[in-house]
């Protein structure tokens, strides 16, 4: 079932209206404009949960930041690997 929805008037400048208009495609101006608001709302949401959680436990370091790339990175590899063998 879809949400309820309303009728709403914003101001943008013509340029940026412009430009979702010509990248909407099908779904229509309304839905391209809904989807953006809805994943700054998760940005928003998620640069709260960040804030909270370096208040709480201090900054996460740029070594950590890189140690978790490493381990995404290998997690990849052994995916590609493990599907490559599978076949």
């Amino acid at each position: 079932m879809s949400e309820p929805t309303g009728k709403y008037s914003i101001t943008m400048p013509r340029d940026i209206a412009e430009a979702a208009k010509a990248r909407s495609g099908p779904s229509g101006l309304s839905a391209y404009v809904a989807a953006a608001v809805a994943r700054q709302i998760e940005r928003d949401n998620l640069n709260e949960l960040i804030q909270v959680s370096e208040a709480e436990h201090g900054p996460v370091t740029d070594e950590e930041i890189q140690a978790l790339r490493d381990q995404l990175h290998q997690a990849r590899q052994h995916q590609t690997q493990g599907g490559a063998n599978a076949a």
